[in-house]
């Protein structure tokens, strides 16, 4: 019995002991920023992390590879989202571009394709015929993917990034958001590699939170 109760009482210190070191693997202010003030999560009782990017942006396609592949992998308890960013006008044809595959749900179908179009194929997608006529090309309806394109829905949602990157205090791309409370990029951390730690540090401590 004796041997059962030590066992018992190490298998609640072990939690306990981790704990702190974990939370100490991060440091704000050099790892990531706190965002004051916090924003509110459209998910009660989850944790949510945003990933603020651009289809035209180069490190956001370097990053793409590896985020993904981390995304696959977060747990139940965490919901990953994407959102482009606007930072002048130059900016919101590519967004518009995903807003578009959003309604017509195939973002998790072309999302790669579309960096890749960018940046290995050269293709200019920014005009937005050249875009309609990628979309067909890779199985979308054109008709109905220049319909989203210029869809109220669309502008709306356009309107909504521009405050979104205002209130979350995005200077630059690619970043994530976590809960938000955090926020980390590799200007901060000095890699992706890195950030993708420091969002999964944060997530944990939230997560702990919750």
């Amino acid at each position: 019995m004796r041997l059962a109760h030590l066992i018992a009482a190490l298998a609640l210190a072990l939690p306990l002991a981790w704990g702190p070191a974990t939370a100490s693997a991060v440091e704000a202010g050099k790892d990531y920023a706190v965002l004051v003030p916090a924003q509110p999560s459209d998910y009660r009782g989850k944790v949510e992390v945003i990933e603020f990017f651009a289809y035209t942006c180069p490190h956001c396609f370097d990053l793409e590879p590896d985020l993904e592949a981390w995304a696959r992998k977060l747990p139940a308890n965490v919901v990953f989202k994407r959102q482009p960013v606007i930072f002048s006008d130059s900016w919101e044809p590519m967004a518009r571009a995903y807003f578009a595959l959003e309604a017509l749900g195939a973002v998790d179908k072309l999302h790669a394709d579309v960096f890749n179009a960018i940046h290995v194929e050269d293709k200019q997608l920014m005009e937005p015929e050249t875009f309609f006529d990628w979309g067909a090309q890779h199985g979308l309806d054109r008709a109905k993917l220049k319909a989203a394109y210029n869809a109220f829905s669309t502008a709306a949602k356009i309107a909504r990034a521009k405050q979104l990157q205002r209130t979350y205090k995005i200077s630059g791309v690619p970043a994530l958001a976590v809960n938000g409370k955090y926020l980390t990029s590799a200007s901060m951390t000095g890699s992706n590699a890195n950030t993708l730690k420091v969002a999964s540090e944060l997530i944990h401590m939230e997560s702990r939170r919750k």
